[in-house]
């Protein structure tokens, strides 16, 4: 049986983990698809777990084979990307599949289901505060923070492509947002 797949997209530091979280909490029937990506973990994740992390050639391998829904070139030697081994495991389990991707790889798993499928944009309220963001969770450096900064940019103008925009200046509205629409596509037949 297919489920439906729920694509949460929005740019580096907008909130959408954290939104996934309190999303997956509500629903009994939604599971998370991890990526697979090519970059190293970071201290606190785990392969299988937070992603399936890959060689840079065992990625390439697993696209010439046509393993992927859908991958990127996030970053130079950074890719990333969803194995349909993914939808296939929880689709056996009866479950409905969400997404953390970026927005080039959430409008390409909403051309492959497009009936199927519910595409969530998470917007920041302004590219300033996107900036203070990803300088408090103190992930990157201030090379990496531009990269993501210049590439919310061009992600932004995409946001209109989605079912939803939800700005998140508020998690808790924005959390309450998602939670009724995602509902409401579920309901649909």
């Amino acid at each position: 049986m297919q489920g439906k797949l729920i694509i949460i997209s929005a740019p580096s530091g907008s909130g959408k983990t954290s939104i996934i979280k309190e999303v997956l909490k509500h629903f009994g029937n939604i599971e998370f698809s991890r990526s697979a990506t090519t970059r190293q973990p970071r201290k606190d994740e785990k392969h299988g777990e937070d992603y399936y992390f890959m060689t840079l050639q065992a990625f390439k391998r697993s696209i010439e084979q046509d393993e992927f829904l859908e991958y990127e070139q996030v970053y130079q030697k950074q890719y990333y990307g969803t194995l349909k081994s993914e939808l296939t495991r929880i689709w056996k389990k009866g479950n409905h599949v969400i997404f953390d991707v970026d927005v080039n790889g959430g409008l390409n798993i909403k051309k492959k289901y497009p009936d199927q499928s519910l595409g969530l944009f998470i917007m920041p309220p302004s590219l300033e505060e996107l900036k203070r963001r990803l300088e408090i969770r103190a992930r990157d450096d201030d090379r990496s923070i531009n990269q993501r900064l210049n590439k919310a940019k061009t992600e932004l103008v995409y946001a209109h492509n989605f079912d939803k925009v939800i700005v998140n200046d508020n998690l808790e509205e924005a959390v309450s947002e998602a939670i009724m629409g995602i509902d409401q596509f579920l309901k649909k037949g």
